[in-house]
């Protein structure tokens, strides 16, 4: 047996990488019907290390999503449904007294997964919100001063309802900006829906995963050649600038109260290359940058009220500074 080579299949080679990410599509949709470009968005959060929001109405496969990337990737996945009177320890764990023993031993919360989905995280109180922010920054949780490491890869993929704000603690901007991206989850096409519908008819189970045909096409092993491979993708200097005149640009609009941050615009360098090397390529363009900046950025800027009253969006001002700052050639 190749060395390189475990019993699940996967390689070291960033080629046979690149083939096995892409094949996720297909094994995700036996599960899910469309949202191709959240699944693109999970495997690129997946290969820079972030982590990823989800936003859509109720019932649009945001759980099955998740937990079938999971299994298409053999990870590991755990859920928290956030409420209002869920504790941070819910979360990370806690220490617990061994009667036997009689001392205390750490039992580890959800939060030790390799995918997380924090199920409308913003109903819980902003202690909670909080608790997982050493987790998603610093890979890892401090309980009674002994910081534990987490599984990598660990992704948080946390969800919201875009249209419901009774009883809801909106993320503060210094939490959202914690997130690689933010990733719109639509309502089905007519076409789609059908299709939904129909596979239901036929029997399907959403909870049933290995029932519908979904199996391990890629692994932790696929993932960490890929992420070699995209931190050796090049990025021109002329790239380099192009990232930091859009960005420059929202801090520049008199829509906006709040730009990007270089934080922003070093997540938006680096979803372009992990974009980039999934399209087959080893080097940058500008058209990588523009197809990854609405999720990348959507989340790092801030309406002004007047014009959020205008019908003005954090999508379209993104694009009016897209279609504005010159592209390199």
């Amino acid at each position: 047996m190749d060395p390189t080579t475990d019993n699940a299949g996967q390689t070291g080679d960033p080629g046979t990488a690149r083939d096995a990410l892409e094949a996720l599509r297909a094994e995700i949709a036996k599960a899910v019907v469309g949202q191709d470009p959240a699944v693109t968005g999970l495997v690129v959060a997946l290969l820079c290390r972030g982590h990823v929001l989800l936003e859509g109405v109720p019932g649009v496969a945001k759980t099955l999503l998740v937990r079938a990337l999971a299994s298409a990737l053999e990870l590991d996945t755990k859920r928290v449904q956030f409420t209002p009177d869920l504790m941070p320890s819910d979360v990370t764990g806690s220490l617990v007294y061994d009667t036997r023993s009689a001392e205390f031993s750490f039992q580890p919360g959800p939060v030790f997964t390799n995918l997380l989905l924090a199920d409308e995280i913003n109903r819980t109180p902003p202690k909670t919100q909080s608790s997982l922010l050493e987790a998603m920054e610093e890979r890892q949780v401090t309980v009674d001063g002994t910081p534990r490491l987490l599984p990598d890869p660990f992704l948080v993929a946390a969800t919201q309802n875009p249209v419901e704000y009774e009883g809801t603690y909106p993320l503060p901007e210094a939490q959202l900006d914690r997130f690689l991206l933010k990733l719109t989850i639509p309502l089905p096409s007519r076409q789609d829906e059908i299709d939904v519908l129909t596979r239901h008819a036929e029997g399907f189970n959403p909870r049933d995963l290995h029932a519908a045909g979904v199996r391990p096409v890629a692994g932790p092993a696929d993932l960490e050649a890929a992420r070699a491979a995209v931190a050796k993708t090049i990025v021109s200097p002329e790239i380099t600038a192009y990232v930091v005149d859009i960005c420059r640009a929202t801090r520049e609009s008199p829509s906006l109260t709040l730009g990007v941050s270089p934080r922003g615009a070093t997540a938006l360098l680096a979803t372009a290359r992990a974009w980039a090397w999934l399209t087959g390529r080893d080097y940058v363009i500008p058209d990588d940058v523009k197809a990854l900046a609405l999720p990348t950025l959507r989340h790092r800027v801030q309406l002004r009220p007047e014009a959020e009253m205008e019908g003005v969006t954090a999508d379209s001002v993104i694009n009016a500074i897209l279609a504005h700052v010159p592209v390199p050639r």
